[in-house]
């Protein structure tokens, strides 16, 4: 099923990973022949606000967040980690939209570069829950 709409939002805060995992995701995009939209915010606390326009909008099959939060010396990578992932399934309860999160949490640089292929992954992901919004859709018509 190709000429899906995806809404990918993406952090610029840990600016190297981020483009690795949004490369990762616009080849995956390209090869599946889904339609994509980007929208850049300055980090991960910053991206469910993102997805719920993009959400609301009604255009989009689905949505990708990408970025990465890697652990520091304070309390901060625990909430920004929690808070982003739960605005991530927030916006996917309450807009009914497949929302991939391909957000890293990662205890250093290191193990985040070893993870840019997860991008890719969270395309994917992506792509299979609309397919199976429109699969139901069909099944209940």
């Amino acid at each position: 099923m190709s000429g899906l709409r995806v809404g990918v939002v993406h952090a610029r805060f840990n600016e190297a990973i981020c483009t690795a995992l949004l490369e990762a995701a616009r080849g995956e995009l390209a090869r599946a022949g889904a339609q994509a939209q980007y929208v850049a915010v300055p980090g991960a606390l910053e991206i469910p606000l993102a997805l719920q326009w993009l959400a609301q909008s009604g255009r989009f099959d689905a949505l990708v967040a990408i970025g990465a939060v890697i652990r520091g010396e304070t309390y901060h990578f625990e909430v920004v980690a929690n808070e982003s992932a739960r605005g991530v399934m927030d916006v996917a309860l309450e807009c009914g939209v497949p929302v991939a999160n391909g957000i890293l949490t990662t205890e250093d640089e290191a193990q985040a570069l070893a993870r840019c292929d997860k991008g890719a992954e969270a395309v994917r992901v992506a792509l299979e829950m609309a397919r199976l919004k429109r699969a139901l859709a069909q099944a209940w018509r």
